[in-house]
């Protein structure tokens, strides 16, 4: 594939739409298999499906917003600039973490994030677009899911990561 496409061929070629929480996005897999409901604790009580998988796009214009969703999830690096995560996990402890192609220097084409786990994250690169995907299980409901983060309660929360939870994009 060459190198000279922008973020917005990239976009239309994958049909990818805004979404509330990270950049641009479009489904491209949920599972016809469903867990029924009380098959897992909660809060997935009401049953899920098995599973889901999407593309998601960030620009400096559409960026990963502070959130958690409480589904496990494993982010992957397609294209683009790295994307440095901040994550706020659950038993107190943060981490910062850079999902993009350099292997060698320690940046990670896959990376695991625990379901109940804040995130955030901001392109790390020259391009100024990041082209990764998500795999979620089980599947994500999003009106069930998905949690955007209060900035100033995470703060205080996490105090070694307030000064990037502030800084990283804000949930609107």
């Amino acid at each position: 594939m060459p190198q000279d496409f922008s973020a917005e061929q990239i976009r239309e070629a994958l049909q990818l739409e805004p979404n509330q929480t990270c950049g641009f996005v479009r489904r491209t897999y949920k599972s016809a298999l469903d867990i029924a409901p009380g098959g897992l604790p909660a809060p997935f009580a009401q049953g899920r499906p098995l599973g889901t998988a999407l593309f998601f796009m960030l620009t400096p214009e559409a960026p990963v917003k502070l959130h958690r969703i409480m589904n496990d999830q494993l982010y992957h690096y397609y294209l683009g600039d790295p994307l440095e995560l901040r994550l706020m996990y659950e038993n107190g402890a943060t981490e910062r973490m850079v999902v993009g192609p350099d292997i060698l220097s320690g940046q990670r084409v896959q990376f695991f994030i625990p379901g109940g786990t804040f995130h955030t994250a901001r392109i790390a690169g020259e391009r100024r677009w990041f082209l990764g995907g998500s795999t979620e299980w089980p599947g994500v409901d999003p009106a069930r899911d998905v949690e955007l983060g209060d900035p100033e309660k995470l703060a205080a929360e996490y105090p070694e990561a307030a000064e990037d939870i502030r800084a990283f994009p804000k949930p609107s």
